[in-house]
C-alpha cells in the first residue's frame, strides 16, 4: 500500500507587504500589511516543533498559530481546481500559505484526531482551516477566502505530539484514528451549514481532540442559540499562515 506523501514543505516569517496600487485611499488594500502567508520551499530536513516549523511564524499571535494550529496542510490535488478557476495565477505548492503540501489525501480522507507519523515527528489533526481575508488579499481575489469555505477545499491543521525532523518526499503514515466519523469534510459541512445543524454541532463538540477554538465556537452557538456570520468567525478564529 502506498502512503500519502509530502510534496513540499514551506516556511516563512512575517513580513510587511505593500498596499495594492490604484485602489481608493479608504480601501483596506490601500494600506501596507503584515503577514507570514508568503512562504519559501524548504530544501532538506527541517525541525517541526510544538508551535511551528523552524523558520516559520505568524504576524498575529492572538488569532493565528498556537498549539492547535502548529502546522497547516493543503492537498496538492486542489491546485488543479484553482488553476481552472483563476488561470491568471500561477498556482503551485505553497500558494495557500501551507506548511505541508500533501499528495494522496483530501478533506474526505482525513479525520479529526488522526495521528500521522512524518519523519521523526508525530502529528495530530485538530481542525479544518478557516482562511481569513489575508489569503484573498495575497492573490488580489476578493472572494477567494469565502470560496475556499464554499467549495470545502480548506485543508487542515495539525498539532505536534512529538517534535522531530521532517523532509519533503517522506510518507505521511496514519498510525491512529480515534474518530472515524468526523472527517474534515464532515466538520466543514457542520461549521459552514446554512441553515445550521444544532444537533450535529453538539455531536461534533463532544469530540475531545477538536481544537479549542472550534470547540469554543460550537459551545457559544449552543449557549446563544445563534450563529455568527462566517466572516466574523473567520476573523476571530484566524489562520495559521498569517
Amino acid at each position: 500500500m502506498q502512503h500519502p506523501s509530502v510534496v513540499a514543505i514551506h516556511v516563512g516569517l512575517p513580513r510587511q507587504l505593500e498596499a495594492v496600487e490604484g485602489v481608493r485611499s479608504d480601501s483596506p488594500n490601500a494600506k501596507p500589511w503584515v503577514s507570514g502567508i508568503i512562504k519559501s520551499t524548504v530544501v532538506g530536513p527541517v525541525m517541526v516543533r510544538r508551535f511551528n516549523l523552524d523558520g516559520d511564524g505568524q504576524a498575529d499571535l492572538v488569532h493565528h498559530g498556537g498549539v492547535d494550529k502548529a502546522v497547516l496542510c493543503y492537498p496538492h490535488e486542489h491546485y488543479e481546481f484553482w488553476a481552472s478557476e483563476y488561470s491568471e495565477v500561477e498556482w503551485r505548492a505553497g500558494c495557500f500559505g501551507e506548511n505541508l503540501t500533501l499528495a494522496g489525501l483530501c478533506e474526505a480522507d482525513v479525520c479529526i484526531g488522526d495521528v500521522f507519523q512524518l519523519g521523526d515527528a508525530l502529528l495530530q489533526v485538530s481542525q479544518p482551516r478557516q482562511p481569513c481575508w489575508k489569503l484573498s488579499r495575497r492573490w488580489g481575489i476578493p472572494k477567494l477566502a469565502v470560496q475556499v469555505q464554499q467549495t470545502r477545499r480548506t485543508g487542515w491543521y495539525l498539532r505536534v505530539l512529538v517534535e522531530g525532523k521532517i523532509e519533503s518526499g517522506q510518507p505521511f503514515v496514519l498510525t491512529e484514528r480515534p474518530y472515524s466519523q468526523w472527517t474534515i469534510a464532515q466538520a466543514n459541512e457542520i461549521m459552514f451549514a446554512k441553515p445550521r445543524r444544532p444537533t450535529e454541532e453538539l455531536a461534533l463538540l463532544e469530540c475531545d481532540v477538536l481544537s479549542a477554538s472550534w470547540r469554543e465556537t460550537l459551545s457559544k452557538r449552543s449557549e446563544r442559540g445563534e450563529s455568527d456570520s462566517l466572516q466574523r468567525e473567520s476573523e476571530r478564529l484566524g489562520d495559521h499562515s498569517d
